[in-house]
């Protein structure tokens, strides 16, 4: 990752957002103008350098911990700001809780004492350090021609998830202060190795319930697939949320088949659908997983004509960091409320032929394609999640409290503006 790409990325937006929320409960906000952008003559200048982690080896769950030191350098003739932030990634479209990892940073001799803490902002995995007993929005001043120098520790907990295996950080700055060369990683290797385990989910079967108008009435599949080793130990989340493409309200009734009956989902204070969760463990040994759902038009529909409405799938863990990290779509037209529509039957359709006004897409964490009535996918790769460039940052939020309460750091995340059903 570029240092420009980092910067575009970092944990604290600018002052352009229009609202904040509280992210967990009490949560102290900052003022908004705490995050002005530094000076011009401030950015590009610091280059950051990685030790060896010690002791060497691969980490794990529950075990030993590493320590590696991480030093700022200032060529400049001039003090200058320095507002660390380390990213962690890993080869897998699955999400990690603070908890799982083991995160300090101590100050080397010199160095002003520092505070560090874990932070979840987009639901990824992000560890700041700042002067102790200062805000969130505080940097260092490495003094000009100088340096700093602090030891950071990682490790695993216990509950590292068993399908996520080594993982990369990336130290950089949040504002923008590196040169062009100025960020470090390293990798660190786990035991047992993993191959990290993937979340596939898609709409599939998108056909008309039996003997009701295809613009009432749809019956679909929405399936479940891992992919890896291990298992999520975590429960699996699903939220679905409608939006039109056009004028008028489909009141969109969502059913799921359970024990061959029709049941209603229920719509959260959001407006949005909750399935029943996924039970952990789930995973690759699992094998798929199939809802079927019946999506019908509502008595209060306002639609005047036959209408797309797309049907947005997110998966996410259901405690915890539960920003959603796969996404499925369906497109489907629905019209005006009909009086002569008989009411749908109590079974799920068998029938395997795709509806022509119907298009369904998975979105699997690594993938997207289009999805026939006979459950075959094509298409080519592309990333998904919350993360996503699809979607618009709606909200300044609030995000984690660490360290026994000593710290409240101010993040935001993308969601997607789609009018809700």
């Amino acid at each position: 990752m570029s240092a420009r790409t980092a910067a575009a990325r970092r944990p604290l937006r600018t002052a352009a957002a229009t609202a904040v929320v509280a992210a967990v409960a009490g949560t102290v906000l900052m003022p908004l103008s705490a995050y002005a952008a530094p000076a011009a003559e401030n950015l590009h200048a610091l280059k950051i350098t990685l030790g060896a982690p010690a002791p060497s080896g691969p980490l794990t769950r529950g075990g030993a911990t590493e320590t590696f030191e991480l030093t700022v350098n200032n060529p400049t003739d001039k003090a200058h700001s320095f507002h660390p932030w380390i990213n962690a990634s890993w080869g897998s479209n699955t999400r990690i809780q603070a908890n799982d990892m083991i995160f300090k940073v101590a100050a080397a001799d010199g160095t002003p004492a520092t505070d560090s803490a874990i932070q979840q902002q987009d639901g990824d995995w992000q560890g700041v350090f700042t002067p102790a007993g200062k805000d969130t929005t505080a940097g260092f001043e490495v003094p000009a021609g100088g340096k700093f120098t602090w030891k950071v520790t990682v490790g695993l907990a216990k509950s590292y998830p068993n399908n996520v295996g080594d993982f990369t950080l990336r130290a950089s700055s949040f504002q923008n202060e590196l040169a062009a060369d100025g960020a470090a990683s390293l990798t660190f290797k786990t035991d047992p190795a993993v191959k990290p385990g993937t979340l596939e989910t898609w709409f599939d079967k998108v056909n008309p319930c039996q003997g009701i108008d295809e613009h009432q009435c749809r019956e679909m599949d929405l399936r479940y697939r891992a992919s890896g080793d291990g298992e999520f130990n975590t429960a699996l989340a699903t939220t679905l949320k409608t939006s039109v493409a056009g004028a008028g309200d489909p009141d969109l009734q969502l059913q799921v088949l359970e024990a061959g009956a029709w049941k209603d989902v229920k719509r959260d204070k959001e407006g949005d659908l909750r399935l029943a969760d996924i039970p952990a463990p789930f995973g690759k040994a699992s094998g798929e997983r199939t809802v079927h759902l019946r999506a019908k038009v509502g008595p209060k529909s306002t639609l005047k004509k036959a209408t797309t409405v797309t049907l947005d799938a997110f998966v996410g863990l259901a405690e915890g960091n539960k920003v959603p990290f796969v996404e499925a779509k369906a497109d489907v037209e629905f019209g005006p409320v009909t009086t002569a529509s008989p009411s749908p039957s109590a079974s799920a359709s068998t029938s395997a032929s795709p509806s022509p006004s119907a298009s369904a897409s998975a979105s699997t964490g690594t993938g997207t394609g289009t999805t026939t009535g006979t459950g075959t996918t094509s298409g080519s790769l592309a990333t998904t999640g919350a993360d996503s460039n699809t979607g618009l940052y709606s909200a300044l939020a609030a995000a984690l409290v660490a360290a026994g309460g000593a710290f409240v750091w101010l993040g935001a995340r993308r969601r997607k503006a789609a009018a809700r059903g």
